[in-house]
């Protein structure tokens, strides 16, 4: 194999990393949105029992 290709294979590769990482990290925002989402529906409906 000459540098050339060897160099393409490296680049393609961390190509293919750098996306996988950039996935997993907007998974993880999707789920820490949906916890907050969560946890403020939950105190909207404690602070309407209080007040009742």
């Amino acid at each position: 194999m000459t540098v050339k290709t060897l160099a393409t294979i490296g680049l393609a590769l961390m190509a293919v990393t750098t996306l996988a990482s950039c996935g997993n990290t907007i998974r993880g925002m999707g789920q820490d949105t949906a916890n907050a989402v969560n946890a403020t529906e939950d105190a909207g409906r404690r602070v309407a029992r209080a007040a009742n």
